[in-house]
Order: C-alpha cells, then sequence, then structure tokens
C-alpha cells in the first residue's frame, strides 16, 4: 500500500527520516527538514544514510548531513525530497486527497509498481526486466486490468474495484 507524509512543521532527524521511508511526501510551505544529527555530535540513524543518496545524490545528501542546515519546503522540492508543497492549512487535505485517488486506482497494480520500484536500485538491468515479466502476469488476469482495456476502447474512465 501506498504510504503519504503528510509534513506541517519541523522534520528533524529520524522525523525527517521517516517522512522521506513514505512513497509520496506533501509538505507545507513553512515546513523544513533539518539533519540534526551534526547538531548534536552523531550521526545519522533512521535510514537516513540509506535514504538520502538515493533520493538526492551522493553529494547533496553529505551536503544535509554534514551540514546540518535546515531545508525549507521551496528547496525540498527542487531537490527531489517531497512530491507536491502546499499552504500550510491544506497539507492534510492535500494529502487525504491524494489518498483518496490512489484508492480510487487499480491497487495490484500499484502495489506490484511499489515493490519493482523499491527492489529497482538494488537489481541489474535482466533482473528488474525478469521481474516485471512475473508481476505483468500477475495483473494479466485482474478485473482491474479487464476493465482498463474495456475502458480505453470504449473511450471512457475506467472504475477499478481493486484487489
Amino acid at each position: 500500500k501506498p504510504v503519504i507524509a503528510a509534513v506541517n512543521g519541523t522534520a528533524a532527524g529520524g522525523g525527517s527520516h521517516l517522512a522521506l521511508a513514505c512513497d509520496l511526501v506533501v509538505m507545507a510551505d513553512t515546513a523544513k527538514f533539518i539533519e540534526v544529527f551534526v547538531r548534536r555530535g552523531i550521526m545519522p540513524d533512521a535510514g537516513g544514510c540509506y535514504l538520502l543518496p538515493r533520493l538526492v545524490g551522493i553529494h547533496r545528501a553529505k551536503e544535509l548531513m554534514f551540514l546540518g542546515e535546515e531545508c525549507n519546503a521551496e528547496a525540498a522540492s527542487r531537490i527531489g525530497l517531497v512530491n507536491r508543497v502546499v499552504a500550510a492549512g491544506n497539507v492534510d487535505a492535500e494529502a487525504t486527497a491524494v489518498a483518496t485517488h490512489l484508492a480510487s486506482l487499480p491497487t495490484r497494480a500499484i502495489a506490484l509498481t511499489k515493490a519493482l520500484t523499491n527492489r529497482s536500485l538494488e537489481s541489474s538491468r535482466e533482473q528488474s526486466f525478469a521481474d516485471e515479466a512475473i508481476f505483468q502476469d500477475l495483473i494479466a488476469h485482474t478485473a482491474d486490468m479487464a476493465e482498463g482495456i474495456a475502458a480505453f476502447r470504449e473511450r471512457r474512465d475506467p472504475v477499478f474495484r481493486g484487489w
């Protein structure tokens, strides 16, 4: 299942890593991330050394972790830490809207897409293509796929039912 973070204030240290471990991140325009560990004389935990390089590249990750500077919503969006930045009072509503939209989509396809994407940075190209073929076969016989194809043929919006 997709997990959505709604960042309303300061997400520092492990709190920032918890948000960044989510599949999608909605952030208030007044919120910020801080890799606070260096300010305390300690090193990142809660998956930061794993997550950050994968999200923003190794040099940007090191900059965030080494310097411990605040990363505001505009910068977080620019460097790819968040999916959406919204007005501070709209974060929960936007996260709920995204979740509602996801729930209306073919849930099995999303689940398998998430699984394959999460493995992609540790898989070879050949393994990824092989996994993709297996996952496609799992999807091929679902009611949601049949609905998607029928809707395409009939030139209408699909109505997915989920699992």
